[in-house]
């Protein structure tokens, strides 16, 4: 990190809280002009004007002269912008079998990735994994690469994005995992760890349907059954970072174990690997999800019971949350969604059957994620980091 990268960071991390709330105005608002950054953090004018002078020295934001002015005021009207270039920052998706990752501008919009795949889940053979992908995002930047102001790091689980300790992640069998600490100390860079789900929300909240939304719920549907909340403005992630973690609620039969060791979870029959193992029970040897899907379609009735299944408890998990917190729309996405055909009229029959009173009209929509879009989401939990 050259020495005009490191002044802007420390700039930013230095702001105070009416610097930081017009920076993130900008970032998620860019072009914008004084008066509606002032309407949107309920700071004067004059405090905006005072804040964004240093973004603007610094080469952060672009604002240009005043063109025109406001008919009712009389007062220029002069839009600041984000320099989406002035810094980068990397992203990276931990699966169970591969680590994707992304360099973004401060829009997250992607300007290089790689991909390496996993063959097994030990904590320094993903680490590796990722400072190998770190060493090829910066190749491809080339001189871009000075830039860089921190790394994201998105994995399942229970994450204290405090402290960088992964406390539990069933499906890469990790416990206490100090792996952010860690991936920190050997790349040298500010490392921000947080759960997947939450770093997707905390995407759509800062760079996609949270700008036009008031409060919003994602509910994942793969490997994992995961959930992320933005309330009130902000992305929800309790005082113990475990807040949504619908895929765990006790809803499922009792009998049936989850990943987790846990009885009852909504994963125990929702996630894939419970779908696999359904329909591998029923026909007496191992199917994977593709063929579980296929046989699904063509009408097999173990396929279809553990897809019906599958659906009624995600619905009830969907209920569950909206009871609780109320939000204005629930997104659907996660690999799942490639298949919710399988899914979508039990799903919401079950819903309907367990949604109180005016949270049945709380609708229920799909928006396809691909892995790179979770990379990208990591990306913006070290935005979000860095600007807080």
């Amino acid at each position: 990190m050259d020495h005009k990268i490191a002044a802007r960071t420390s700039l930013i991390r230095s702001a105070s809280d009416a610097g930081s709330k017009v920076f993130a105005t900008i970032l998620t608002r860019s072009p914008i002009s004084r008066i509606d950054i002032a309407r949107h953090t309920g700071l004067s004018q004059a405090a905006v004007t005072k804040a964004v002078s240093p973004l603007v020295a610094a080469g952060l934001v672009d604002a240009p002269p005043a063109a025109h002015r406001d008919g009712n005021r009389g007062r220029p009207v002069a839009p600041v912008s984000i320099i989406p270039e002035a810094l980068i920052m990397l992203g990276v998706k931990v699966n169970v079998d591969e680590v994707i990752a992304v360099a973004t501008d401060l829009g997250t919009a992607v300007l290089a990735s790689e991909q390496r795949a996993l063959a097994v889940h030990d904590p320094q053979v993903v680490l590796e994994a990722i400072v190998d992908v770190v060493s090829a995002l910066e190749s491809r930047l080339g001189d871009r690469s000075a830039a860089i102001a921190g790394l994201g790091v998105s994995v399942s689980g229970d994450v204290d994005t405090e402290t960088g300790v992964v406390r539990e992640s069933a499906i890469m069998g990790w416990i206490d995992e100090d792996f952010g600490g860690r991936l920190q100390e050997r790349l040298g860079r500010p490392v921000t760890l947080e759960n997947d789900v939450h770093a997707l929300t905390i995407g759509e909240h800062w760079f996609g349907v949270g700008l036009g939304t008031a409060s919003f719920a994602i509910v994942t549907i793969g490997r994992g059954i995961g959930s992320g909340l933005h309330l009130n403005g902000q992305v929800v992630t309790g005082a113990y970072g475990v807040s949504g973690e619908i895929g765990h609620l006790p809803l499922a039969d009792p009998e049936r174990i989850c990943a987790c060791g846990r009885r009852g979870c909504v994963e125990a029959v929702a996630s894939t690997g419970a779908i696999e193992a359904a329909v591998s029970a029923a026909h007496g040897r191992d199917v994977i999800i593709d063929e579980a899907v296929r046989l699904a379609h063509q009408g097999d009735p173990a396929a279809e019971a553990a897809f019906r299944e599958a659906a009624a408890v995600i619905g009830t998990a969907i209920a569950t949350l909206v009871n609780l917190a109320g939000p204005e729309l629930v997104i659907i996405g996660g690999e799942g969604v490639t298949n919710f055909d399988l899914f979508e009229q039990t799903l919401r029959n079950s819903f309907n059957a367990h949604a109180f009173g005016a949270a049945a009209r709380c609708p229920i929509v799909t928006r396809p994620h691909t892995f790179q879009d979770w990379a990208r989401g990591a990306a913006a939990a070290a935005i979000q980091s860095l600007v807080r």
